[in-house]
């Protein structure tokens, strides 16, 4: 658990940022290899215009997320640390919001299938977001809460999490979760190997995932609790995961529709 790689100088090279970008650049080159793949080439100047304009979007999202639905009682009190991003706090449920409205935006401009890239970018989408897990971990934020025994995490002076529980052992929320990233990236490229509808794969991440995270948060230690004791991502969880229920009938009828019309002659 290594918050800084180096420095130059004064000026800290971290390991949160530097993990955060490679999380990125590793999606974004999945997304382009399944484009390949999939032969789809003519998309493939679009992934790429779309590369900066996600970035920003869920630096964007990732962030008033974090400040204002998981953390304001901190920052509220503490207004100089809200955009010090460098210091971690970033949503990852936030980021995919500010990233789809980004990308929705590009899709309705250029007249492409929102649901046809999203089922791309998927699978990118939960690699880059297990690798930030490694990068939570490093910096010592997104920490479980104590497990009142010799089992867990001890993180180092310095670190959020340190200074939030002391020395006691805490769950390894973030590492699970990162594992469970891969599990679900397995099996979205075995989903992969058949046809489903427009925007099938996508949405079975994003279920899947949300799925982990609502049960993995009650581990976690560095959140406020609300109704039920669930907290503000098991709450952004349970919204998204029922928004998905919804459309899941509703694109496999549209695909229905689809190929009724390219069959017709």
């Amino acid at each position: 658990m290594h918050q800084y790689w180096f420095f130059i100088g004064s000026f800290p090279v971290r390991t949160y940022s530097t993990l955060f970008l490679l999380a990125f650049l590793l999606g974004l080159g999945v997304t382009l290899y399944f484009a390949k793949v999939e032969r789809k080439s003519e998309l493939i100047d679009h992934i790429l215009n779309l590369g900066p304009i996600l970035f920003i979007g869920g630096l964007i999202g990732s962030r008033i997320w974090q400040v204002f639905f998981f953390d304001w009682s901190y920052y509220r009190s503490h207004p100089d640390q809200i955009l010090a991003i460098w210091h971690g706090g970033l949503s990852i449920q936030g980021g995919i919001v500010g990233s789809l409205l980004a990308g929705w935006i590009y899709v309705y401009k250029h007249r492409l299938n929102f649901w046809e890239l999203a089922d791309l970018f998927a699978p990118g989408i939960i690699l880059g977001q297990s690798i930030g897990r490694d990068a939570n971990l490093l910096n010592g934020d997104a920490f479980g809460s104590p497990t009142g025994g010799d089992f867990g995490l001890l993180f180092p002076q310095g670190t959020l999490a340190r200074m939030t529980y002391g020395d006691q052992p805490l769950w390894p929320a973030e590492v699970w979760e990162g594992q469970g990233d891969m599990i679900i990236f397995a099996l979205l490229l075995l989903f992969k190997l058949r046809r489903w509808p427009r925007g099938f794969i996508f949405l079975l991440q994003t279920t899947l995932y949300n799925i982990e995270r609502f049960l993995l948060e009650m581990l976690r230690g560095d959140s406020p609790r609300f109704l039920f004791h669930w907290d503000a991502a098991q709450w952004t969880s349970a919204l998204i995961i029922a928004l998905c229920a919804v459309l899941f009938p509703l694109l496999a009828r549209l695909d229905q529709r689809r190929l009724r019309h390219l069959q017709t002659p």
